[in-house]
């Protein structure tokens, strides 16, 4: 049984090296006797770096196989990858690698011009790995000790949507056990082809798409981003079995459908359809199984717990938005968050953690890691939601995002939900503004499909017929596109500093 996240790659190069694994948009196939050569050769520049066991590697990056081929070289040295997406700003990029203090920095540069502006930047030069550069070794940089040095595979810096990032210490051990809960949550094998846009520098890419096909010996048809042309023609013809993404994916491929008046796209091949990494709006779930005319299966999971924690059944297509239920291993608890304690069946509180996926704690900064975890290994995630008699588990926000409304509790999915009901609206996201008797307005933020106007005074007409008056929006922006991050998150601090300019 692997140890390591490069031993997933071993068994395959025992087994099955000729065997196709990643298909480019070239039309180029690599084997996984490929990319064990791309591995051996990024192997051997690390070490001929001075990289060590402990120390961090930061590559910024949009998927390629030399990405691919540096996570598992990473595992071999035991140096921990750390992936940043190349569509960060300068600034941003800059204090991920100084967060990380990493000995060296990668960049993907034939695969993203991204990239190699940021290579360009950093001086840096050609690598062994094609089309790939990299900086100059910091000398200053400082190892992790045991036993963090051999439990740590990679570093996934968390997306801060709601404040600053922090680095997640992901561990060997939660990556392998999630690649085979997911394999088997999803039916996965040596015959399926996966659609690989996810970013590989994300905890959904790197487990939940790379990790998880390899330990299954599935095909990638991997791509830098995301493209809805590029996917349509994957789905007809290439052979693409199982699709993943962000809601967000979702709502921009239906939007394209819509302007290609398309209803059903072609996909014979395709048998399982999910969506993770960001809340889903029941409007969106009904609109995508219409489509594919098979269910959009759903999860919960987070960069502080290596995959999900919950998952939907394969068997199953549920009417709702649950997240479905817990995976082996995992433990979620339902707690009041003022005292802690469990609450009853069916009602709201945070959503405390723990098991084999959890995280070791965020990098160098035991303030924030003490500030999240709880006695008894639990980690308290922010999250809101509600767990049903038959374990089926229902997020409904963050604990920082509830709003506070004349006494009362609003929930922006809540509104979300029914402001995506409204003609016309894309989607839609609901923040509180202060006020100063320490109250606080719903603002909501809508995005329109392409060619819809939105009639405010009829939109207000239904809300009224669907929410509570202390849930109704003080104020509805229409906006061209709502700000998401590179993962496909809305950003809802950005938004917060709009509502604060009304």
């Amino acid at each position: 049984m692997a140890q390591r996240i490069h031993q997933l790659l071993d068994r395959w190069l025992a087994e099955a090296p000729g065997q196709p694994f990643i298909h480019l948009p070239d039309g180029r196939s690599l084997s996984f006797a490929d990319l064990g050569a791309l591995t051996d050769a990024a192997e051997a520049e690390l070490r001929a770096l001075g990289v060590r066991a402990g120390d961090r590697v930061l590559v910024v990056a949009e998927n390629c196989p030399e990405h691919a081929a540096l996570i598992l070289a990473c595992s071999r040295v035991g140096a921990w990858s750390c992936g940043v997406n190349a569509r960060m700003a300068p600034g941003e990029v800059d204090a991920f690698a100084a967060k990380a203090d990493a000995r060296v920095l990668y960049f993907t540069a034939s695969s993203s011009r991204s990239a190699a502006a940021h290579a360009a930047r950093h001086a840096a030069v050609a690598s062994v790995l094609p089309g790939m550069q990299h900086g100059a070794a910091r000398d200053e940089a400082t190892v992790e000790p045991p036993p963090l040095q051999d439990d740590v595979a990679a570093l996934i810096f968390t997306s801060g949507t709601t404040g600053a990032p922090k680095g997640v210490m992901v561990t060997h051990e939660a990556l392998i056990h999630f690649a085979r809960v997911s394999a088997a949550s999803r039916g996965l094998g040596p015959q399926d082809r996966c659609y690989a846009f996810v970013p590989m520098t994300h905890i959904f890419g790197l487990a939940t798409v790379l990790l998880t096909s390899l330990h299954a010996g599935a095909q990638l048809v991997l791509r830098p981003q995301f493209d809805p042309e590029d996917l349509l023609d994957a789905l007809a013809h290439h052979g693409v079995t199982q699709l993943q993404g962000p809601p967000a994916l979702f709502s921009r491929l239906l939007a394209h459908l819509r302007e290609r008046s398309i209803a059903h796209p072609e996909a014979p091949l395709l048998r399982y359809v999910y969506t993770g990494a960001g809340p889903l709006d029941l409007t969106l779930k009904q609109r995508v199984e219409a489509a594919f005319g098979q269910a959009l299966h759903h999860g919960y999971g987070l960069s502080e717990y290596a995959g999900s924690v919950h998952l939907t059944r394969l068997s199953e297509q549920r009417p709702d938005t649950s997240v479905g239920y817990v995976v082996q291993d995992a433990e979620v608890q339902v707690t009041d968050p003022a005292s802690g304690r469990p609450v009853p069946t069916g009602e709201r509180g945070e959503l405390w953690i723990r098991g084999r996926g959890l995280m070791r704690g965020y990098f160098r900064d035991p303030q924030a890691t003490n500030a999240v975890m709880r006695d008894g290994g639990w980690y308290a995630s922010g999250d809101l939601g509600e767990l049903h008699a038959d374990g089926a588990l229902f997020v409904v926000g963050r604990l920082k995002e509830m709003i506070i409304r004349s006494g009362f509790n609003v929930y922006p999915a809540e509104v979300e939900l029914a402001l995506n009901q409204l003609p016309g609206v894309q989607r839609s996201a609901v923040v509180g503004r202060p006020e100063k008797d320490g109250n606080e307005e719903v603002i909501a933020f809508v995005e329109l499909s392409a060619g819809a106007t939105f009639d405010e005074a009829a939109a207000r007409a239904r809300l009224r017929e669907q929410l509570a008056p202390y849930k109704q929006p003080s104020h509805i922006v229409t906006v061209a596109e709502l700000p998401t991050s590179h993962n496909g998150k809305v950003l809802k601090r950005r938004l917060q500093e709009q509502a604060a300019k009304l």
